[in-house]
């Protein structure tokens, strides 16, 4: 599992011209998912993107989580995070989780963060999604489970 989490001052999704999710400042977070991830590996990739420290303090140092500053969270299904790229000149997507057993993990993931924190967006699964954002520094890492 992989979550590319970009610190934003805002971020929105939209399907077909709909808004169907947005955030002010927080967390946009592209969560990729694989073959191998199942409801343990979600629940613990949901707590440490709650936790994890990208935001300044009153020093200007990254030691503030997302729930330390009170942002939103806006989850976007995203598989081609789980695409194979070492090699070649064309994205392979074999080790990503088939798309029902993806669709069931990132709703599991959505009811986790929603349960946890609750100040949760999300974009629509499958979907052809535009996504607008303002990247804050821009401050963008990758996690890995």
């Amino acid at each position: 599992m992989k979550a590319l989490l970009q610190r934003v001052k805002f971020a929105r999704v939209e399907v077909d011209g709909e808004c169907v999710g947005e955030i002010n400042q927080g967390l946009l977070v592209f969560l990729g998912l694989e073959k191998h991830d199942d409801e343990a590996a979600v629940t613990k990739m949901m707590t440490r993107l709650l936790n994890y420290r990208v935001f300044s303090d009153s020093n200007g140092k990254m030691n503030q989580s997302v729930v330390d500053v009170g942002g939103g969270v806006l989850l976007v299904s995203q598989f081609t995070l789980a695409a194979e790229t070492k090699k070649g000149l064309r994205p392979g997507f074999s080790t990503a989780a088939a798309p029902k057993i993806a669709e069931v993990l990132y709703e599991h993931a959505l009811a986790e963060l929603n349960q946890l924190y609750g100040k949760v967006a999300n974009g629509k699964f499958g979907a052809d999604m535009q996504i607008s954002l303002l990247n804050d520094g821009p401050v963008t890492f990758l996690l890995e489970i």
